[in-house]
C-alpha cells in the first residue's frame, strides 16, 4: 500500500503531467488500464450516474465500496473522488480518509465544498482544520495516502483568485500532496497558481482549454478529466438509442465494435 502511494506521487512532474482519467465502474477501469494510463481515480459523478443519481447523492459507504472495487480491478494506483469527505467536522474527515486507506486506495481527495445541502464553501479557517486532519490520517499509520486538498470556489460561482490561492497555501502547510482548483481555463491563471505553491498541482481538463502540451509547459503536474468521458458514453448510448428508435438504423456499430474489440483486448484472462 505505500509502496503504491509512493509511486503515485512519483508520477506527478511539473511539465510531464500525469494524465489520470476517470473511470466509473470496474470494466471502465480496466479498459483505461489496458491502454497504457498509469493511475486512475474514480469519479463522484460519473459514479452516481451508474445509480441513477446525481452527483452528490452517493454515501461514504458506497463511494469507499467503489473506491475498493475500482482497486480490486487494476493494478495501478487509484484515487478516489471522496467529495468533503462525507463530513463538516475535522474528527468526520479523518475517519473518512482511514476508511479510504482501509480500502487499498492510493490517494483521495477532500474539497472545501460542503455539499448540494448548504451549498456552501467552508470557511477558510475550517477549510484548513479539515485538510490538517485529513493530512494527519493520510500521513499517520504504516499505510499512506496521497492527500489532494481541492479548492472549489470556481465551480461553484466565486471566481475570486487570491482567495483560492490562498486556500491552496494554506492546505499546503496543512500537509496535502498535491492541489487542485477545479474550474482554472486560462494558462495565465494556471500560471499563476502553480507560482504560488510548492506542491504539485491538477488541473481538470474540459472542452476548449489547452492541450496537454501547453498545460506542461505551464508546469502542471496532473490532469483529470472528472465525470466527462462517463458522460461522454452516456452520450454515445443516447445517440445509438435515438438512432435506433427513430431512424430504425445501425449506424452506430462501427463505434460498437471499437467498443467491443476494446473489451476483448481488456478483460481476457
Amino acid at each position: 500500500m505505500t509502496d503504491l502511494a509512493e509511486r503515485f506521487l512519483s508520477l506527478h512532474k511539473s511539465g510531464s503531467p500525469l494524465l489520470m482519467p476517470n473511470p466509473w465502474d470496474r470494466g471502465s477501469a480496466r479498459l483505461f488500464e489496458s491502454i497504457g494510463f498509469e493511475a486512475l481515480a474514480t469519479t463522484s459523478s460519473g459514479f452516481a450516474a451508474t445509480l441513477g443519481r446525481l452527483d452528490g447523492e452517493v454515501t461514504r459507504d458506497e463511494a469507499i465500496a467503489h473506491g475498493a472495487a475500482i482497486v480490486d480491478a487494476v493494478g495501478v494506483p487509484v484515487s478516489a473522488d471522496l467529495e468533503n469527505c462525507f463530513a463538516d467536522d475535522p474528527a468526520g474527515v479523518a475517519e473518512t480518509v482511514r476508511l479510504a486507506i482501509d480500502a487499498g486506495l492510493a490517494g483521495c481527495s477532500v474539497e472545501d465544498y460542503s455539499g448540494p445541502e448548504s451549498d456552501s464553501i467552508y470557511d477558510a479557517g475550517l477549510a484548513a482544520e479539515r485538510v490538517t486532519a485529513a493530512a494527519e490520517a493520510a500521513h499517520a499509520g504504516p499505510r499512506k495516502l496521497v492527500l489532494t486538498a481541492r479548492a472549489e470556489n470556481h465551480v461553484h460561482g466565486r471566481d475570486d483568485l487570491d482567495d483560492t490561492i490562498a486556500r491552496l497555501q494554506s492546505y499546503q502547510e496543512a500537509g496535502a500532496d498535491v492541489l487542485f482548483a477545479p474550474g482554472l481555463r486560462d494558462l495565465e491563471t494556471i500560471r499563476t497558481v502553480i507560482s504560488s505553491v510548492d506542491r504539485p498541482v491538477n488541473v481538470l481538463v474540459l472542452p476548449g482549454m489547452p492541450s496537454v502540451s501547453e498545460l506542461a509547459e505551464a508546469g502542471v503536474s496532473r490532469i483529470s478529466v472528472g465525470g466527462s468521458i462517463a458522460y461522454a458514453a452516456y452520450g454515445a448510448a443516447v445517440e445509438a438509442g435515438r438512432e435506433l428508435l427513430e431512424s430504425g438504423t445501425y449506424g452506430y456499430g462501427e463505434t460498437a465494435a471499437t467498443g467491443a474489440k476494446a473489451v476483448r483486448e481488456a478483460f481476457k484472462s
